[in-house]
């Protein structure tokens, strides 16, 4: 029996968060500095949808954004290990990816903004994370390993392909499939169509991001009492007996502290299919969110060949 492509080795390398904490910690920082130029040069999509970055076949990237006359895009290259600022104009500037201070980076990072004319003023206090230290000022985070960055992009390449492969039989609202820079996941969405009730005392980025029924799943490389690279998923607002309801794989769990399900990487790696058990993840958690806040399913999801005729 042949191997299916999505599923060789090389494509869920191991990735333990002991193994590149560091230059997970410093990556995440690099990642908002980017990323908070794209909040700064883009409208307002619904959810916050403007904001995040996506995976590309090198790394991720801003994808291109308006700015004077015509447009910019920046990316991480993942395979070369640069960062890379192009505009409409035909103008490239670069700067490698190594060892530094997210301070460094920082500075070398607007300097070479400003070297093409463009002027962005972006808010320097990292966000979602605890202690937080201004970009300017932190030389605590200084690690860069190349082979654990590249192996988190190839990761994050994978779960994109499973991600958008899931997204395809559903026609009602959906998310694209985008790294969220401020939590570290990539994260695709379905949505009812219904408005999901206020929340109290709600600010404004969590009253924007959950203004309508979701269900969410996504990767992310671990943090708090998740303490390796994982996968997640939950419903909002959570219905009844949804935290109590079996799903799949058999190595999936609901997390009490997080409120979500939760299936470890490497119990998808290590599976004869990661991409098959990957998706009976996204199926099976969307399935119990959806029916038991009975979302009007037949209506959201792409009937499957042959049913278009019955």
């Amino acid at each position: 029996m042949t191997q299916d492509i999505s599923d060789l080795p090389d494509r869920w390398p191991a990735l333990s968060l002991k193994a590149w904490k560091d230059t997970c910690a410093t990556l995440h920082m690099w990642a908002q500095i980017v990323g908070k130029v794209r909040l700064a040069l883009t409208p307002l999509v619904n959810h916050w949808w403007n904001v995040p970055l996506y995976v590309t076949a090198r790394g991720l990237t801003t994808s291109q954004m308006p700015y004077g006359r015509g447009a910019i895009e920046i990316w991480f290259d993942f395979l070369d290990h640069r960062l890379v600022l192009e505009t409409s104009d035909g103008s490239t500037k670069t700067f490698p990816l190594r060892p530094q201070s997210v301070a460094d980076f920082y500075d070398e990072f607007m300097q070479m903004l400003r070297s093409t004319q463009i002027n962005v003023n972006i808010w320097k206090m990292p966000v979602e994370v605890p202690n937080p230290i201004p970009f300017d000022e932190d030389r605590a985070h200084a690690s860069y390993d190349p082979e654990y960055a590249q192996r988190f992009w190839r990761v994050l390449l994978a779960v994109d392909h499973v991600f958008y492969k899931f997204r395809a039989n559903f026609i009602g609202k959906s998310s694209p499939v985008h790294f969220f820079w401020g939590s570290f996941d990539l994260a695709v969405s379905r949505f009812s169509g219904r408005r999901a009730p206020e929340r109290p005392g709600a600010d404004v980025i969590t009253r924007e991001a959950y203004s309508h029924e979701v269900s969410s799943v996504g990767f992310w490389p671990g943090s708090g009492n998740i303490q390796d690279a994982a996968f997640y998923s939950y419903t909002v607002p959570e219905p009844a007996g949804f935290r109590e309801t079996r799903v799949d794989p058999e190595a999936a769990y609901f997390d009490t502290q997080l409120g979500e399900f939760v299936l470890m990487y490497d119990a998808v790696r290590t599976s004869a299919s990661p991409s098959a058990s990957l998706l009976q993840f996204c199926q099976s958690t969307y399935e119990a969110g959806a029916n038991l806040a009975k979302w009007d399913c037949t209506a959201l999801e792409r009937r499957q060949s042959g049913e278009e005729t019955k």
